[in-house]
Formats: C-alpha cells, sequence, structure tokens
C-alpha cells in the first residue's frame, strides 16, 4: 500500500451496542474484547488529532428481535457511550449513509476519507464501505476494531473468522484500504493515507501463488 498526500478523515464508529455483546448477536471474530478495546483507542487517537468522530446507533422497532428501540440490546456499549463524539446518526438500515444525511454532514466538514470501525463486518460496514466508495469517498476499513460472527442457513455456512477475512480481502481488492488500528494512529499526524488494491493485482496475486503451491 502506498502513501498519499494529507487526507481529511472522519472516524464513523458503528453500531458498537450491547447486542453484540450480551445480546442476541454476540460478536466472535475477531474477539470482541479485543476490536472493543481498539475502536475506543481509535475515538481517543481521533480526538486528540483533531478526527471527527461520529458515532452510529442501529434502532429496529420496539418489538424486533434485536435492537429493539429503548431496549438494552439497542444501548451504546457503554466504552463508546461514555466517549466524547462529534456527530450522532440514528439508522435504521444497514449503510450508515441510507437516509440519515451523513453524507451530506461529511460534505460541510470537508471530509474526503472515512475510516470504518464497528460491527459487523460482512452487514452494516460493508454496506456503509461500498455506499461510501461509490460516493467517492476514500475509505478506510480498520480489521481489528469491527468483528462478525458465524452464519448457517439455506446457502451453507461460514465460521466468523472465514467472513471477516473474505470480507476484508474483497475491501482492500477495490473498494477501502484495510489496515489495523495501530498504523491508522500513525497515520493520524501527518493526514497521510494508504490506497487500496485493484482487482486485476488482486486476482494475479492469487493465480499466482495457486501456480506455485
Amino acid at each position: 500500500m502506498n502513501e498519499n498526500p494529507p487526507r481529511k478523515r472522519a472516524l464513523i464508529v458503528v453500531d458498537v451496542q450491547n447486542e453484540y455483546f450480551d445480546g442476541q448477536l454476540p460478536i466472535e471474530y475477531p474477539p470482541p474484547r479485543e476490536s472493543l478495546a481498539n475502536i475506543g483507542r481509535a475515538m481517543d487517537a481521533a480526538r486528540a488529532a483533531g478526527v471527527p468522530v461520529v458515532v452510529v446507533q442501529h434502532t429496529a422497532p420496539a418489538r424486533s428481535p434485536a435492537f429493539a428501540e429503548g431496549s438494552h440490546g439497542w444501548a451504546l456499549h457503554p466504552e463508546i457511550a461514555g466517549r466524547p463524539r462529534d456527530h450522532y446518526v440514528d439508522k435504521s438500515l444497514a449503510s450508515v449513509f441510507a437516509g440519515t444525511g451523513l453524507r451530506e454532514w461529511l460534505a460541510g466538514h470537508g471530509v474526503d476519507t472515512v475510516t470504518v470501525a464497528g460491527y459487523m463486518t460482512h452487514n452494516c460496514d460493508a454496506a456503509s464501505v461500498f455506499d461510501a466508495a461509490h460516493s467517492g469517498l476514500a475509505v478506510e476499513f480498520l480489521i481489528d476494531a469491527t468483528g462478525t460472527l458465524p452464519y448457517e442457513n439455506a446457502a451453507g455456512h461460514a465460521s466468523a473468522e472465514e467472513i471477516h477475512r473474505v470480507f476484508s480481502v474483497v475491501f482492500h481488492s477495490n473498494f477501502a484500504a484495510v489496515l489495523d488500528t495501530d498504523r491508522w494512529v500513525g497515520l493520524l499526524a501527518s493526514g497521510a493515507g494508504v490506497e487500496a488494491d485493484n482487482p486485476v493485482a488482486s486476482n494475479r496475486r492469487a493465480r499466482e501463488r495457486r501456480r506455485v503451491a
């Protein structure tokens, strides 16, 4: 990944709610205690560097099985709720941009790069990453400050680690620069950015790996 000229970032903290810790959708990979600590660290570093922090909360109707408005599962995790933020977004769909006015808020603050942290990798994070990339924003995805859980349905099954790894690889192939919290914090002082890869190069490496295996 090549470093770029300075960027105007915003950190988007997606749905760090109790539902993912002791509710209906417990995060499994990376371990939630680790991803939560990294989310907090990213928020603190952003604050110190003057990077705006946007906290997003998913809200479902009161009788919903998860994220029911006003429930314990719906509430922000105390580690996030207790930290300063510059903007709050309440959403009802996966993307943080869907019907929230966030795109306009970012434009009004001159933001050209969004950094995604929070949950879940394959759902609200993915929808937000794709939406941001298609809007012309540069996107960063903090691989150790995000996370997911396993699925099994009529299409098959996948572990949390598989889902997180595959989505991260796909993000970095075209949509978002994938990096860890340590590296991201190190970039804040200079405002330097990193680039995602591209589908041709990502595929070429995979074919070469297969050829030499």
